[in-house]
């Protein structure tokens, strides 16, 4: 019962965290989009890289409580991740948009839920913020590969 409270609180925190950064990354394309003249779809991406580094760092210290984890690998896997991440929403509101006639707004909004719920939240749960042993793995590759170049 205790696990699934904890994972209960965590998905909420996770979606709060979302939230927040999302708030970031609308307002930011918005803020380019129709005070600057910035290209939407150039928008949408500065936004979502603004969005994205709230998120991370509110993750990384309250959601998933990852201190445990070196800083350094937390950001090459959540850059792997969010990189996804930007480009599922970046070509999600230009389809959506160029296809529907909707305003890039609508389009974003819709496109966010789906990314949020279907990407990034499960690949922070199951991949960024999960000890999944990477370090220990490439010392497994690097001393494998020595014992092969010693070999020949």
């Amino acid at each position: 019962m205790r696990s699934l409270k904890h994972t209960i609180i965590t998905f909420c925190k996770a979606q709060l965290s979302a939230q927040i950064a999302t708030v970031v990354d609308f307002t930011v394309t918005a803020l380019l989009t129709e005070l600057c003249g910035l290209w939407y779809l150039i928008a949408t991406f500065l936004g979502a890289l603004s969005g994205g580094v709230v998120n991370c760092i509110v993750n990384y210290h309250w959601v998933f409580k990852a201190q445990e984890l070196k800083k350094q690998f937390v950001a090459i896997k959540y850059l792997v991740v969010w990189c996804g991440s930007i480009l599922l929403n970046t070509a999600g509101t230009y389809v959506l948009t160029e296809l529907s006639a909707r305003h890039y707004l609508i389009s974003k909004v819709v496109v966010a839920v789906l990314v949020g719920f279907l990407w990034n939240y499960q690949m922070q749960r199951l991949f960024v913020y999960r000890d999944n042993h990477i370090k220990d793995k490439l010392e497994r590759l690097r001393t494998h590969r020595e014992q092969q170049i010693e070999e020949n």
